[in-house]
């Protein structure tokens, strides 16, 4: 198949990450990790907003009842409603911190049940330096994966019983048994090809299909839920990061992109790419802490 991008947000993030579509407001959410901004956009008005956090965020996540979660450096905090729409996040408190010397958060997820999966890295991405975990509405944290490198895109399959994953320098994407809030059973799904990039952010589609972001390999693509590539999205710079379905009846593929250590980027290098009636996307749970 054929897919013609558009240019949803110019922009120019160091490292944008992170696409959400949030229902309740009809809007995108993603990010900027270096640059520790939250950002949003209506693709109907054209509306954006840009807010600050007080440090680099991993990802970026819709409340039950308004307000944002945020998986940051040293934790996951809470924004309360009221200050999205004045460019500004509302007031904050941490759900849980814990410091840990050059360790950074990355991707994360919210699960059917409406708890968080948070991951993490080290900024000299040595392996074993990152996690995964479990954080529950009340801030209760459980270790899932203590061993990883770049904890990246995390996704569940329509009904719920299969959980997706990637640690990035991997090249793998991986699956495991998911029975509500643990996993078990851990094999690989699909491996991208040496010279072809690494997996990064991923989506799963109303087919049960995983969408992945390629990092150095220029393109999106889709596994079948046996592991079968059947559709390759080119596009023109070479960092896409991450995809997530959006718009009214989530159809629209929306690509975060990065600029951040290349040497000549892409003039589209840090906007926020889509591509109208990719597919068809699945409505994603609000964090419901």
């Amino acid at each position: 198949m054929t897919y013609a991008y558009e240019v949803a947000v110019q922009a120019e993030a160091a490292l944008g990450e992170g696409p959400t579509w949030d229902a309740d407001a009809q809007r995108l959410i993603w990010i900027d990790i270096l640059g520790s901004r939250v950002h949003t956009f209506d693709p109907v008005s054209g509306r954006r907003t840009v807010m600050a956090t007080e440090q680099h965020v991993g990802a970026a996540k819709p409340r039950v009842g308004g307000g944002l979660v945020v998986n940051l450096r040293d934790g996951v905090g809470l924004y309360a409603p009221g200050g999205e729409s004045s460019n500004s996040l509302g007031d904050f408190r941490w759900l849980y911190r814990e410091v840990v010397p050059g360790r950074r958060a990355n991707d994360a997820a919210v699960a059917p049940d409406g708890a968080l999966w948070a991951g993490t890295m080290r900024y000299d991405e040595a392996p074993g330096g990152g996690t995964l975990s479990r954080v529950a509405p009340d801030g209760t944290v459980e270790a899932v994966l203590d061993d990883v490198a770049v904890s990246n895109g995390t996704g569940w399959s329509p009904d719920g019983r299969l959980m997706y994953y990637i640690d990035s320098p991997t090249r793998r994407i991986d699956v495991f048994d998911f029975d509500g809030q643990r996993v078990g059973g851990r094999r690989r799904l699909a491996a991208i090809e040496e010279g072809d990039g690494f997996p990064d952010g991923l989506t799963v589609d109303a087919d049960g299909c995983v969408w992945v972001a390629l990092w150095d390999g220029g393109a999106v693509r889709r596994y079948t839920p046996d592991g079968k590539l059947d559709r390759v999205v080119e596009l023109p710079v070479p960092r896409p990061t991450a995809c997530a379905f959006g718009g009214a009846d989530l159809t629209d593929l929306y690509i975060t992109t990065a600029r951040t250590g290349l040497t000549a980027p892409h003039p589209l290098s840090g906007s926020v790419l889509v591509i109208p009636g990719a597919g068809k996307g699945l409505p994603q749970p609000a964090f419901a802490g």
